[in-house]
């Protein structure tokens, strides 16, 4: 038998904003299917294109149905994804939207985002389990978006930061990479960043590193149809047993906080790195408290966090420092693993990264 509730003033305001909040939220969920859906079937593409569209001319345009096109429209207006005009019945794409949406190259593109939340949605059953029986879910378990979706999400900043900011900001190891450099890139699913790199710097040479086979695959596709086999060479490993060594860097984007053992993977990087080398240690904004997480970024990434990056190193029984771990956290990883210099050199609003030497 249900137990009473117990009973609570209520500020009638604050009730009403929060149901206002709440409603937003339900909105925002079912929006961001809705927004995969858009890109899956081209619905943005065909907008961004044309000087307007009404739900019929879009739905010939893309071969889809209108009455559900219709919907989609009402929908993406309302969260002003896509531009309405009263006066000629038309939606169409504001250039900031369009960017946002269809430019796969500029660093404003975030449609790889809905492709994560499609994906991670898809694991809640597992994860719901994970909470009452413990373990998790494995990277290499979760619905193929989520490979495709990582990507598209992170590569506008890789391509827009890395070697502009990031590695200038490491120490003298723009210089080797211009001269000639030896690269390792752990965790490198599928290669997004070892191929940035290998363009930018065509005297070095780069070894990527994923123990997910099907990513290593894609990585060396891309690298092949770049005309980049020559300077990048693909590899199914775990960070904890990465071959070569005398690396001159070795890079980590955005993975180490996933790993069942970041102070292995630390350790084997302090190993195969060269005596004058850099670890380059990539990783999500988060603050050092709990509280400078309370923000739109940290919100995200915490539930990120929640149904995939704990998930896969719970799977693994291991450390589960999350998406939002701290500085403090991964200096003293570090140092564990041997490196006797730790820093922040640079943060973008969706990243920080980390310089740690031996």
């Amino acid at each position: 038998m249900s137990q009473p509730a117990l009973t609570r003033e209520i500020n009638e305001d604050k009730m009403n904003a929060f149901l206002g909040k709440v409603v937003t939220d339900f909105g925002a969920s079912l929006s961001s299917i809705l927004s995969y859906m858009g890109l899956k079937l081209g619905l943005y593409s065909a907008l961004a294109d044309s000087d307007g569209m009404t739900p019929a001319e879009l739905a010939e345009k893309t071969n889809t149905n209108e009455r559900y096109v219709r919907e989609w429209l009402l929908n993406q207006a309302s969260g002003e994804y896509v531009h309405f005009d009263p006066a000629t019945g038309k939606y169409s794409m504001l250039p900031e939207q369009a960017v946002a949406l269809t430019d796969e190259g500029s660093p404003f593109y975030v449609g790889g985002g809905f492709y994560v939340v499609k994906a991670m949605l898809n694991a809640q059953p597992r994860i719901t389990e994970s909470f009452q029986k413990g373990g998790g879910m494995l990277w290499r378990e979760h619905d193929p978006d989520l490979f495709v979706g990582t990507e598209k999400f992170f590569r506008p900043g890789y391509t827009a930061h890395l070697v502009n900011e990031w590695i200038p900001s490491l120490t003298g190891i723009e210089e080797k990479l211009q001269a000639g450099a030896k690269v390792a890139d752990i965790g490198c699913g599928h290669g997004a960043s070892s191929l940035i790199m290998a363009k930018a710097y065509p005297n070095s040479k780069f070894f990527g590193f994923d123990n997910h086979n099907e990513s290593i695959l894609t990585a060396r596709q891309r690298a092949e149809d770049e005309g980049l086999s020559d300077s990048v060479t693909f590899v199914t490993a775990n960070a904890d047993s990465v071959t070569e060594n005398e690396f001159d860097l070795v890079c980590f984007f955005d993975c180490l906080h996933d790993m069942g053992d970041p102070l292995g993977a630390l350790k084997r990087a302090h190993h195969v790195l060269a005596d004058d080398g850099s670890v380059m240690i990539v990783e999500p904004m988060a603050g050092n408290t709990v509280e400078e997480n309370f923000n739109p970024v940290g919100r995200t990434f915490a539930g990120a966090s929640t149904l995939c990056c704990t998930a896969n190193s719970m799977a693994l029984d291991g450390a589960a420092l999350g998406a939002c771990a701290s500085e403090d956290q991964f200096r003293e990883i570090a140092a564990e693993a041997g490196f006797t210099h730790f820093k922040r050199t640079a943060e973008t609003p969706f990243n920080r990264i980390f310089e740690a030497r031996k």
